[in-house]
């Protein structure tokens, strides 16, 4: 497969623009409002790539409705990284042979990372024959092109090629929040885990120009968002396929140089590619929010080499050490596959020592599912499940525990914190986010402190949140 970064013309876009204008012409002619129903699934990727489909939706004349029988056209942008997301979709995906049924003009669109695998393509094919398109992640930048050929011939259209990527620029983009926002800056992943199917979905690592991410995060700060991610597979390869001796922590830095009132995150960091310089550069960097995703996966070396995460134990821990002495207040989360084949228990209570000597603040835990196409699915996996689960619980229970007293830590301190929402919970008005991403509920407030950064006494906690009030002065 040819792995060079193929870069979308503005005449290709400007080609998928007039599909839209054609669309939006055909459904003006009609004596009806024509709605839309994207439903995303997965990661942030993911839903940036939804906010793309919305643009291209709307620019086609759709509005927009969260009742799938009451839309025109639905699509189902897909995560494959679980079994039991991709069970889950398949059947919500059967389940919509009724709206169907009620509404036979209904177009159904599968999309995403499930619909780059030929196997899942092949059984929508065959077995949910009611799914008009199907379009992996490399065909989003067509996407109006595909509808239109639907509109206009009918038949069923799949485009799930394997391709090593693209990028695409002036896609249209309808954001679902008006304070939160994602950036996408690279696409794709070349580190091949042997557990994750991302690489194989998503192709190739590919970087887009700083000019255009930096326009884009300028243009998000002049309307108004204060709390911007950086996307990416890995932010920290980001560069590496550019030639302009420019990395992840230059750009960062270069961001945070736009001015304005905003915090920058971002996510997903590979360890490996996690260097000092970055480090550095969020201690010194004002709007750079204290928080750092970094997955371990485990803490085993036996396991880490089988997973092919290219470091050990000792490494990671010099990096979380390094980290910390550039970011004393850091907020450290991170992943772990409890079960990964081969895995033993004597090898899981390394994964629990390293849990209790890192000390995270919060975890994402899950039990390995094989993916089809990954090494890791032809290894052997004699561990039972019930072992498995009962080592999962065990990981919880100490994660929960630390959790809980970092979380107690907060009470009595006053934390400036971005008001992003009404809370909906019965006794409290607001919810806001500390700088490290913790959620705090606020027992009162007016809705027009949402979108501003407050000064929250921290009057509770428990395992998952915080809660407070406006501070005297806040």
């Amino acid at each position: 497969m040819d792995t060079k970064t193929a870069r979308i013309s503005p005449a290709d876009i400007e080609r998928q623009m007039g599909f839209c204008e054609k669309i939006a012409e055909r459904l003006a002619a009609q004596p009806k409002e024509y709605l839309a129903f994207v439903d995303t699934y997965g990661c942030q990727q993911n839903e940036a790539d939804s906010e793309r489909i919305r643009g291209y939706l709307k620019s086609m004349g759709y509005g927009f409705t969260q009742d799938e029988n009451a839309a025109d056209v639905i699509v189902i942008n897909t995560c494959a990284i679980r079994e039991h997301a991709e069970d889950r979709v398949l059947g919500n995906v059967g389940a919509l042979v009724h709206a169907k049924r009620r509404h036979p003009g209904q177009i159904i669109c599968l999309c995403g990372c499930m619909a780059q695998e030929e196997h899942v393509a092949q059984k929508i094919r065959e077995s949910y024959r009611h799914v008009d398109i199907v379009f992996g992640p490399h065909a989003l930048w067509r996407f109006p092109e595909l509808l239109y050929r639907v509109l206009t011939r009918r038949g069923r259209v799949f485009e799930n090629a394997d391709e090593p990527g693209s990028i695409a620029e002036g896609i249209p983009v309808v954001r679902q929040n008006g304070i939160k926002a994602w950036v996408s800056i690279m696409y794709g992943c070349n580190n091949f885990c042997t557990y994750c199917i991302v690489p194989y979905v998503r192709g190739r690592e590919r970087s887009r120009l700083p000019g255009d991410v930096l326009a884009e995060v300028k243009e998000l700060v002049e309307e108004g968002y204060k709390d911007i991610t950086l996307l990416g597979q890995n932010v920290n390869s980001y560069g590496k396929d550019l030639g302009l001796d420019m990395d992840f922590a230059d750009l960062l830095e270069q961001v945070n140089a736009i001015p304005g009132e905003f915090l920058i995150r971002f996510m997903t960091s590979h360890p490996r590619d996690a260097s000092q310089k970055l480090f550095e550069v969020m201690g010194r960097c004002e709007k750079v929010a204290p928080v750092f995703h970094l997955p371990v996966q485990a803490g085993s070396d036996r396991v880490l080499k089988a997973m092919n995460r290219h470091y050990d134990r000792r490494g990671y821990l010099d990096k979380v050490k390094r980290l910390r002495e550039q970011v004393p207040d850091i907020v450290l989360t991170s992943d772990i596959i409890v079960g990964f084949p081969g895995e033993t228990t004597p090898e899981f209570e390394e994964t629990l020592s390293l849990i209790e000597e890192v000390r995270y603040d919060a975890l994402f835990t899950f039990i390995y599912s094989p993916r089809e196409g990954t090494p890791g699915a032809k290894m052997p996996n004699p561990m039972p499940m019930t072992e498995k689960k009962a080592n999962f619980q065990r990981l919880v229970d100490t994660q929960n525990a630390i959790s809980a007293e970092k979380h107690a830590a907060y009470i009595g301190k006053t934390v400036r914190c971005l008001v992003d929402g009404v809370c909906e919970e019965e006794g409290y008005a607001l919810t806001a986010r500390t700088p490290g991403n913790r959620l705090v509920r606020v027992v009162e407030g007016d809705g027009a402190l949402i979108g501003t950064f407050q000064e929250i006494e921290i009057t509770g906690a428990n395992t998952w949140s915080l809660w407070g009030r406006l501070a005297v002065n806040g």
